[in-house]
């Protein structure tokens, strides 16, 4: 996903069209409490000791995004993460509202079925993110990952998570990722969707190195 020099900045943008719908829920939403420092954490999955570790930017209504989840996820987690060699880490970087709220729901479930409720947003995208409401289409996926309606609405109405994932995407942007999906392995960077061959050519060489 790549945007001009007409894109407004992120933090902005997006802060205030959060900050406008925070406001509009808070008035008819009783107060409730979630825990950001754990919806917060550093998600990852496999082995902490991998040899190879991955770093994924990506937004959650992006394309490009969903064809990596979609078409190579299965086959790369199959090949490098449950065979112990790359443990990946998966960052927002929100590029509208939609995936920015998409995000926060997905934080607000357990950290083990993080990654598979990521496999069902990207599988759907085109279904809520395209959706007249979607911020009630991600309620009712929500739901399916054990997310009730008041833990939903309370990740909807917490400023520290909206502030929280926008942290994220500030602190990427400032070390120089610009779009997604971005991938960081080895220490450089990769720019767009790669294929299963692509992952192969810049990890395995790193995996004799170890």
């Amino acid at each position: 996903m790549y945007f001009g020099k007409k894109t407004l900045s992120l933090y902005r943008h997006v802060r205030r069209i959060a900050f406008a719908v925070l406001l509009a829920v808070l008035a008819t939403t009783p107060a409730a409490a979630i825990d950001t420092e754990a919806a917060l954490k550093e998600r990852t999955i496999g082995d902490p000791a991998a040899p190879v570790t991955v770093i994924e930017y990506a937004s959650l209504t992006c394309s490009h995004c969903a064809s990596f989840h979609n078409d190579t996820y299965k086959t790369f987690k199959k090949r490098y993460i449950d065979t112990g060699k790359v443990r990946l880490i998966y960052r927002d970087f929100p590029f509208d509202e939609i995936a920015l709220r998409a995000g926060m729901m997905a934080r607000c479930t357990i950290n083990q079925r993080y990654f598979g409720l990521l496999q069902v947003l990207y599988k759907s995208q085109n279904n809520w993110a395209r959706a007249k409401n979607p911020v009630a289409e991600l309620a009712k996926i929500g739901r399916l990952a054990g997310i009730d309606q008041a833990t939903f609405d309370a990740c909807m109405t917490s400023e520290e998570l909206i502030n929280g994932i926008i942290g994220i995407r500030q602190k990427a942007a400032t070390a120089g990722v610009r779009s997604t999906p971005t991938f960081v392995i080895g220490g450089k960077v990769y720019v767009g969707g790669l294929s299963i061959d692509d992952f192969a050519r810049i990890i395995d060489p790193l995996l004799k190195q170890k």
